[in-house]
């Protein structure tokens, strides 16, 4: 039996090289954000071709200074097991937030400039409450957050994805046998570091057992 956690949710996703990439209401006046539909949609063809070893090894000014180019993954033994994260931004230099949900994989990546820094199990929803693929903006932040639809259920460190309540969010049991209402929800620590990077505008890729290579574009 499936045991359902969190509010409205949703998810994001990729994987790259067999490693994935990887709700409450708003505070004060927030400009209009778009709903699951308006999301933009993934280009799956795009995202599944797979560059060979010359992709990965190019050494080109613009492969160097593409900040959305896949230029390191972290390496990491084996599938992401629930209740595992990882993280290591040391030394990285500073670029833009970009993070992908496989949501076969069921893990979600962080992306900093195109090196993974982060990458961890989440929950993401079921077939009767599906995560919606496609690529989301962040619209809103909130760091305490309850979900007025699920029973005030607890989740902090909300990134709202569409106007329906669709987040990442912390506040949940992240282990075999739970699922969320279309949310994409991880342990605590792992979120609430990804809550201290991430702003609004920055990216969340959501698909399907789609897969990158080194030099591959993530959006």
């Amino acid at each position: 039996m499936i045991k359902y956690i969190g509010g409205a949710t949703a998810a994001v996703a990729l994987a790259i090289g067999g490693i994935a990439y990887a709700g409450g209401m708003f505070e004060g006046a927030a400009e209009p954000v778009p709903a699951i539909e308006d999301a933009i949609p993934v280009d799956a063809a795009a995202m599944a071709s797979k560059g060979g070893p010359e992709a990965a090894a190019s050494t080109t000014p613009a492969a160097a200074d593409a900040p959305f180019t896949v230029r390191r993954v972290l390496p990491i033994d084996g599938p992401i097991k629930y209740g595992d994260w990882h993280w290591d931004d040391a030394g990285v230099p500073d670029g833009p937030i970009v993070m992908t949900v496989d949501l076969d994989a069921r893990v979600l990546s962080v992306f900093k400039g195109g090196y993974e820094i982060g990458a961890a199990a989440v929950l993401v929803g079921t077939d009767d409450y599906p995560t919606p693929l496609g690529t989301f903006p962040i619209m809103h932040k909130q760091r305490h957050n309850v979900s007025e639809k699920y029973d005030n259920a607890p989740m902090p460190w909300s990134m709202f994805l569409t106007s329906d309540g669709v987040a990442i969010h912390g506040g949940s049991t992240v282990e075999n046998g739970y699922a969320s209402h279309g949310c994409i929800s991880g342990p605590d620590e792992f979120i609430s570091r990804i809550f201290a990077v991430a702003k609004p505008g920055d990216k969340v890729v959501i698909t399907r057992g789609a897969t990158m290579q080194m030099g591959d574009k993530i959006v």
